[in-house]
């Protein structure tokens, strides 16, 4: 990707520049390398309209099977290119970054077997007085036009995880990739469009995210708007899509307990592994830790260790375990709530710097529910370490928060476990591991201010596709 690389619309099968482009910048070095064009509120229109005749046309199961399971063998084979261009763009180690194209071709593999699963079932309304003479069976029909809005932090992935279930149930899709992050998207688009997914099945649309999401949500024939991103725009989307299907996936500020029954160094490893990864910046980043007071001291000296080991730096530096954020407001506004955290009693036991932005992997203590970085989503590489004495505490500590993603929880107590996956209020809870586990074919998705419906590309496909049901008069 050279520096004057500019990156087009993809709309009805044709790439469009615009005049107006938009500079993609390097995250480490915070320069320019490459552009994209910035679509306008006609493009938009255009590529819903190019979505709604092309998902009006047959496209069976099987060539949708066959579409995916090549485009998922493809992005295999192009590995290096995706991790490089996802290293350029978003800024994290090269090593996550080839493991978000293996997952993400795994997401569409997924989704090629789920195109060939789906399925009704049969309605006994024979069973019915009045009805012995009929039979009914219902079926699962595309939604239509599925609008897919995705953030910046895995914008591969995220992109597999809402195209190629919304390709494997029939629908055509209007993709609106970050702007920060768009490349990984385009990249992708030409690869469906090598494999021989047909014409205005998938429309891509580059540029301003507001003005083109306005756009989508004014236009009355996207059937379905499917996103990734912050609480204030999805409550925004659910009011201006109305009674169109919406499916939210708004984050979290994940909790992982750790029991004095827990093993002590699994959970310090598996936990300083997943709370700075990305820098963080992951919806089920490990953010609050509460630990049993009997192990407190134990697990807090295990954990100060392997956090001081990981080494901040190039994102294309084998060594390097952490990246820079996003964006240098986001690096500059976590070090803002870390030392006003600091300024409320907490207290800084690893990092807590920033330069530039970098900022270091952070662990406070002496942290209470009513910092905001206890009670918002941090979405940075900081975590905040607090005790508790019985199950009871921690469950109440736990559920003390607007959001609902996903939780962990260590220990080796089965009822403890029971326990807490009856009363944490969370879509799904980690047990012997950290909130941050997270495989592709699994249901995925929050309750509360985390947001509604899930991905995994068979639970994906039930969101974008409508029951109906036949029923036979004989």
């Amino acid at each position: 990707m050279g520096e004057s690389k500019n990156y087009e619309l993809f709309i009805n099968g044709e790439w469009i520049a615009t005049e107006e482009k938009m500079p993609v910048l390097n995250k480490y070095t915070r320069e320019p390398f490459a552009s994209i064009s910035v679509a306008s509120e006609e493009h938009v229109n255009q590529a819903v309209e190019a979505a709604k005749t092309a998902y009006k046309q047959d496209w069976a199961p099987y060539d949708r099977y066959l579409v995916l399971k090549k485009a998922a063998e493809t992005l295999v084979e192009r590995k290096e290119e995706f991790a490089n261009a996802l290293a350029t763009e978003v800024g994290k180690p090269l090593g996550e970054c080839r493991g978000e194209v293996e997952r993400s071709a795994l997401t569409l593999e997924i989704s090629a077997e789920e195109a060939k699963r789906i399925h009704g079932e049969g309605v006994p309304v024979e069973s019915a007085q009045g009805s012995e003479n009929r039979m009914a069976f219902t079926v699962r029909v595309p939604v239509g036009v599925v609008a897919a809005i995705t953030p910046f932090n895995v914008p591969l992935n995220l992109v597999c995880h809402k195209v190629g279930p919304a390709l494997a149930a029939g629908n055509a899709v209007v993709l609106k990739p970050a702007e920060v992050t768009p490349v990984s998207a385009v990249l992708l688009t030409k690869l469906f469009e090598e494999v021989g997914l047909p014409k205005g099945r998938l429309n891509l649309l580059t540029g301003d995210g507001p003005q083109i999401g306005d756009a989508l949500l004014a236009n009355k024939n996207v059937n379905m708007f499917t996103f990734t991103g912050s609480p204030r725009v999805g409550e925004l989307i659910r009011q201006k899509a109305g009674l169109r299907k919406v499916a939210l996936e708004l984050g979290n500020n994940s909790a992982t307990v750790v029991h004095y029954d827990a093993e002590l160094e699994k959970a310090a490893t598996l936990i300083s592994q997943k709370s700075f990864n990305n820098a963080g910046q992951v919806c089920i980043s490990v953010q609050r830790v509460y630990v049993h007071e009997n192990v407190y001291d134990e697990f807090l000296s295990s954990l100060k260790e392997k956090t001081e080991g990981l080494k901040v730096g190039d994102p294309f530096d084998p060594e390097t375990n952490v990246g820079p954020m996003i964006r240098l407001e986001e690096a500059e506004r976590v070090e803002a709530w870390v030392n006003e955290a600091v300024e409320m009693g907490a207290e800084i036991l690893v990092g807590g710097k920033r330069d530039g932005a970098f900022y270091s992997p952070t662990i406070l203590t002496n942290t209470h529910s009513d910092m905001k970085i206890c009670r918002q989503e941090v979405f940075g590489p900081v975590i905040s370490i607090e005790k508790y004495s019985s199950e009871e505490e921690v469950i109440e500590k736990v559920n003390d928060s607007d959001y609902g993603l996903q939780a962990g929880l260590f220990t080796t107590n089965l009822g403890f476990a029971m326990k807490a996956a009856k009363q944490i209020e969370v879509g799904g809870l980690i047990v012997n591991d950290a909130s941050a586990y997270r495989v592709d074919h699994m249901p995925y998705g929050g309750v509360k201010r985390s947001g509604t419906g899930k991905e995994g590309p068979k639970y994906a496909i039930e969101e974008m596709t409508e029951e109906r049901i036949i029923v036979l008069n004989l």
